[in-house]
């Protein structure tokens, strides 16, 4: 009995080779779309929370509300000394937390021994001289004080923010403060209670975190061949970490700077121990002064006020000045960065 082989046609063997190629492309774009999908939501709900404070704050913008403080309370006048408490706050964050973040990552980069323990370890209890011995064990030491470095850093950076206030509360407010005033004040109270210096010192501490990953990142992207290259050329490692290391990674060090600010300037937790105020009739001139602060002040006003519906407006114009002045430091330090990366571009 012959069997006939069957023939498929050209025109169906095209269908198929079409309908596959068209099941592959949605394959593919169907990944892409979901993911185009969410990026367009995160937005959406940005730009609907960003016009909902815009639209209700910017008629309340004058130079009034700029310019005096609030009266008749809380219900009327302007938001002056918050916006000067917050950026006080602010400078002496960034003062206190970039040169510490910046010193930790350089140290851990650059200075701690390989981070082979098990080999370090061998390596010193192979060591037939007592010197070469001792030296050993202290690189032992110095990759186990590496890594618990790490891992505090790692777990401040999962902190919630109010442990941070409570800490600066009773640590820099009623430890270093009351012992500063015990030891120089015979007991007076002067820094052992809250102030701009034991926030900005409290924020400090939320934001190390930030600074240390960003550069310890910064610092690993510079090629290596540099620092081999100015240590042929006599360079000690300080020198080339001073000279070489440090400007390379410069853009990386103000991102983190910058990071640090956007959270900070932001943060009300921390401050509500250790240094913010309800109403301050003067400005912060001196480091065991307290302050205003525009968050702070923006929850004051929505659960402290008499009048809740009445200072409504004022909320919401405290609100968007909280936002254009985070936007504008955080764009001052976008153009430092941009001016730097233009200097080691040219010197380059």
């Amino acid at each position: 009995m012959n069997v006939t082989p069957r023939v498929e046609s050209p025109s169906a063997s095209l269908i198929a080779s079409r309908w596959e190629i068209f099941w592959e492309r949605f394959r593919e774009q169907v990944p892409i779309g979901l993911l185009a999908l969410a990026s367009s939501l995160i937005v959406a709900m940005l730009g609907i929370i960003l016009g909902n404070i815009v639209w209700n704050g910017i008629g309340q913008l004058s130079w009034e509300f700029l310019t005096t403080a609030p009266r008749a309370g809380m219900t009327e006048g302007g938001i002056f000394p918050a916006i000067f408490g917050t950026v006080a706050l602010v400078i002496l964050m960034t003062i206190a937390a970039v040169p510490i973040g910046v010193a930790t990552a350089v140290y851990l980069r650059e200075f701690v021994p390989g981070s082979n323990l098990a080999y370090a370890w061998a390596r010193a209890r192979a060591a037939r001289r007592w010197r070469e011995r001792l030296i050993g064990f202290g690189h032992v030491v110095e990759i186990l004080f590496a890594r618990a470095t790490r891992a505090a850093v790692n777990n401040l950076a999962g902190v919630p923010s109010i442990v941070f206030g409570l800490f600066g509360l009773g640590f820099f407010v009623q430890f270093i403060g009351g012992s500063i005033d015990r030891l120089f004040y015979g007991g007076e109270l002067t820094y052992g209670q809250p102030a701009i210096l034991w926030a900005a010192l409290t924020l400090a501490l939320l934001t190390l975190p930030v600074v240390i990953v960003s550069t310890d990142e910064a610092l690993r992207a510079v090629p290596r061949e540099l620092r081999e290259a100015s240590l042929a050329l006599g360079a000690t490692r300080w020198q080339t970490i001073w000279h070489i290391v440090l400007p390379e990674a410069l853009p990386g060090i103000l991102t983190g700077a910058i990071l640090a600010v956007s959270r900070g300037a932001g943060e009300v937790a921390p401050v509500l121990f250790t240094g913010a105020a309800y109403f301050l009739p003067y400005l912060p001139s001196r480091l065991n002064d307290q302050f205003m602060e525009l968050g702070y002040h923006v929850f004051i006003l929505s659960t402290q006020s008499p009048d809740v519906e009445k200072t409504k407006p004022l909320l919401y114009g405290t609100v968007l000045v909280l936002l254009a002045l985070t936007f504008a430091l955080n764009a001052v330090g976008v153009l430092i960065r941009a001016r730097v990366r233009r200097q080691l571009r040219a010197r380059s």
